[in-house]
């Protein structure tokens, strides 16, 4: 007769084969009515342990874990995106780990994943990215006791430490910008306005801008960029200047400010956010908020594998801000035509 499996158990017990890992390993994240349930199958079936496989699971799993939320047609073309995860790779190579990477439908199946890699000890940790309204990511890694640290915080429950960059302060200097340019009617192209971060920039924007601003919110995409550029053009009055929640939308609402007849910056003014190679390839070249995107993900990858070393009882571990992204004048930011638009 085989040997019982988890399998087995989760069948028996009416529970996924996670919540059978959990409960068998002694680790939190079922009830204690639901471990019971679980212990009391796994009695039934004459389970036991296979003591090779636990001495190996009990050790370190050499890996680092992130589970992205977002479209692969979307994330592919990001150079930011690419760049974060260049640098969290580079720092976990030169200490030793791997990067699991898993690209997911939303948060919740995120969420399940980081469940089953927590229960099978696939990883050490994993990195949040893209923060939402009501995520439930944070709670469910509080929940299981997995180490994380969220890229681009802070965590407002306060479940998950951080490292962020002040997104209202960045978003502040370059309403500034234009205003000193002497614009007054001011667009925001942003992402989705479920996400922490681009709430805070929305949030910024319209602070600075004063009234009469506008805002369109996009997947982050090329097309998506162009069609709110469009749109925001055929506004009456429309706007002198407007600021893209990345250097993608900027670049595709530089070629619809164009199909239009516009020139940019005579008739508009355009800033990304996330400079980048196309900032600068472009012509006119953009104007653009710039950080080191790599250094920023090898710094997020080094507060996890600290977290990590330091083990359940190191400590409470707390955010770390990371320095403000520099505004980087290039040629498509200009004063406003009198009387344009």
């Amino acid at each position: 007769m085989r040997r019982p499996t988890i399998a087995d158990i989760a069948r028996r017990a009416g529970v996924s084969q996670a919540a059978v890992s959990f409960a068998l390993n002694g680790r939190p994240g079922v009830s204690a009515a639901t471990r019971e349930r679980i212990l009391a199958a796994a009695d039934a079936l004459g389970w036991q342990p296979n003591t090779a496989a636990r001495s190996l699971s009990a050790a370190a799993a050499g890996a680092v874990g992130l589970a992205v939320a977002r479209p692969a047609r979307t994330l592919g073309v990001e150079p930011f995106f690419m760049q974060l995860i260049s640098g969290i790779q580079a720092e976990l190579s030169e200490r030793g780990h791997a990067l699991l990477l898993d690209l997911v439908e939303d948060v919740h199946a995120e969420a399940a994943v980081h469940r089953r890699w927590w229960a099978e000890r696939r990883v050490d940790g994993v990195l949040l990215v893209d923060l939402r309204t009501g995520d439930p990511r944070p709670e469910v890694l509080r929940e299981i006791g997995m180490p994380a640290v969220l890229a681009g915080g802070p965590d407002p429950t306060g479940a998950v430490p951080g490292v962020w960059v002040d997104d209202a302060r960045a978003m502040t200097a370059v309403v500034e910008h234009l205003h000193g340019l002497g614009h007054e009617r001011l667009a925001h192209v942003s992402g989705p306005p479920g996400m922490e971060h681009s709430a805070h920039r929305a949030e910024a924007f319209a602070a600075a801008a004063g009234t009469g601003a506008a805002r369109a919110a996009t997947d982050f995409s090329d097309t998506e960029g162009a069609v709110a550029t469009r749109g925001l053009l055929r506004r009456r009055p429309r706007p002198t200047a407007i600021v893209y929640d990345n250097d993608v939308m900027a670049v595709a609402g530089l070629s619809a400010a164009r199909q239009a007849g516009l020139s940019v910056p005579g008739d508009l003014s355009v800033v990304a956010w996330e400079d980048s190679a196309l900032c600068r390839l472009t012509h006119p070249t953009l104007t653009a908020l710039s950080r080191d995107a790599f250094r920023f993900g090898a710094a997020a990858a080094a507060r996890l594998l600290d977290l990590v070393q330091r083990g359940p009882g190191g400590g409470a571990a707390g955010d770390t801000e990371f320095e403000l992204p520099e505004l980087v004048v290039r040629e498509s930011t200009a004063p406003p035509r009198p009387n344009g638009g």
